[in-house]
């Protein structure tokens, strides 16, 4: 008998939880010892960071609704684990207060244990997010030639 991964649980109230406010099947779905990290700029994006507990990473998922709503998500590449799962991302995103686009890579390194995300680990490709953020280039200094 099949039954559905967690990923695709936890995913679908993510995602109901950001774009539509829905937190209660999130909730539920979170180990109340969770750790959880997304690695970026935190000074520029101050849901960036990591977190402990679940009242901290649902405060945190608040903020990211208040900011961000999800147009569109493409799953890469995926690696489903019995209890783990690990995937590239493109998101393009919405910025509410300014209505601006904003694309973006992430990875992300999932564990469950009895259904519920108890380690979450977010890789940003900071660079071109904030380049968005800014509307304007990053112009650095040549290392090598």
């Amino acid at each position: 008998m099949m039954t559905e991964h967690s990923l695709w649980r936890f995913s679908r109230a993510m995602h109901s939880a950001i774009n539509e406010r829905q937190f209660e099947e999130l909730e539920t779905l979170i180990d109340e010892d969770v750790d959880w990290a997304i690695y970026g700029p935190i000074e520029a994006f101050p849901f960036f960071g990591a977190r402990r507990g679940k009242a901290a990473v649902l405060e945190v998922i608040r903020q990211i609704a208040d900011n961000i709503r999800v147009r569109h998500f493409d799953r890469e590449s995926i690696m489903l684990g019995v209890d783990s799962a690990s995937s590239m991302m493109r998101y393009s995103l919405t910025v509410l207060d300014s209505d601006k686009p904003i694309n973006l890579r992430i990875a992300h390194f999932a564990r469950f244990r009895s259904g519920r995300l108890y380690s979450l680990r977010v890789l940003v490709d900071t660079f071109d997010l904030v380049e968005q953020a800014l509307g304007r280039p990053i112009h650095l200094p040549r290392i090598a030639s």
